[in-house]
Order: C-alpha cells, then structure tokens, then sequence
C-alpha cells in the first residue's frame, strides 16, 4: 500500500456541477494513501456535483496558496470552466508549478492550465471538448486517458478518475 502520510493536496472544485468521480474516486485513492486534502473551490460550504453529489468546501480559492500544498488538483466537470479564465486559478497552478509541485487536471479542467501557459510543449490530454484550445495554447496533446509530463498531470474525464487519482499518488511518492 501507498504511503503519502502527511503529504497535502489541495483540490479545487467548481462552486457547482463538478464531476462526481473526478472529485470522489480521486479523493479517495489519495485518502487511502494518508494524504491531508483540503476542498477549494469559489464558494465555501456544501456544492454539488452533476451527478448529485455533494461535497464540503473548507476553503475560499482566494486564500489558497499553492505554497502550502505538496499537489494541486483541478477536478472538471461542466463548472470547471469558471476557473477557464481566472486569474487566482492560474497563479496558484503557475506557482505550484514554478516551485516543482504535482499540477494535475481532469476533464475540462486541463484548460485551466492551458489557459495558465502551463501546457505549451507539455504532453498533455484532456476532454475532447477542450482539444482545440490545448492545441491552441501549443500543448502536445495526445488524447491518452491519462498523461504525466513532468510534475504536469492531466485526464480525460470521468472514466480515467482511478487512474488520475493513482497517477497523482505515484507522483507524490516520489
């Protein structure tokens, strides 16, 4: 078994319609494993997932630093986008990034470090829909179901969450 006691990842969630298992199955193979995960997302408290889910946010993204936090993790889903073009969503995954911490994104959310210039020349894969804009932002996307470049992680959706989540927890052991 895995072990990554005392390691903190922080995930941040969309304020509404994230997705379920990127979220859940993710969460759970790094619980497993003895993480310390903190919930961000643009709204404290109780959000919910497209698939009906609920999940308890104990941070605001405006008081996330990426400094405290061994991993960053975007979880996707339809409300992912609203981090797409925000500029505190992009420093905290640009300043994980500058100081060689794990940056991982599922779904959609890969565009968020796309968007964050975080993907250019990086292997990446993400939901179709957001193929074009990786390639836009000079990404090598591959379309793989989960690709890792680097200290740089990113999904394709909901049906690669186990292997996002043991991706992540691989990257963190080392």
């Amino acid at each position: 078994m895995a072990n990554i006691t005392g390691r903190k990842v922080l995930m941040i969630i969309a304020s509404d319609k994230f997705r379920d298992e990127e979220l859940f199955e993710s969460r759970d193979i790094l619980n497993q494993a003895g993480a310390r995960i903190t919930v961000a997302s643009s709204k404290v408290g109780t959000v919910t997932g497209m698939l009906g889910g609920t999940a308890q946010v104990s941070l605001d993204i405006k008081q996330a630093d990426a400094a405290d936090y061994d991993a960053v993790i975007f979880v996707g889903g339809s409300g992912a986008s609203e981090y797409f073009n925000d500029p505190t969503a992009h420093k905290i995954a640009t300043d994980a990034a500058a100081s060689g911490k794990v940056v991982a994104a599922i779904c959609i959310a890969p565009s968020i470090l796309a968007n964050a210039g975080l993907l250019e020349g990086k292997k990446s894969t993400c939901y179709v829909s957001q193929k074009a804009n990786l390639l836009s932002k000079q990404a090598d996307y591959t379309g793989n179901s989960v690709e890792v470049d680097g200290n740089i992680i990113t999904a394709d959706g909901p049906n690669s969450s186990i292997a996002f989540g043991q991706a992540v927890l691989k990257a963190l052991q080392q």
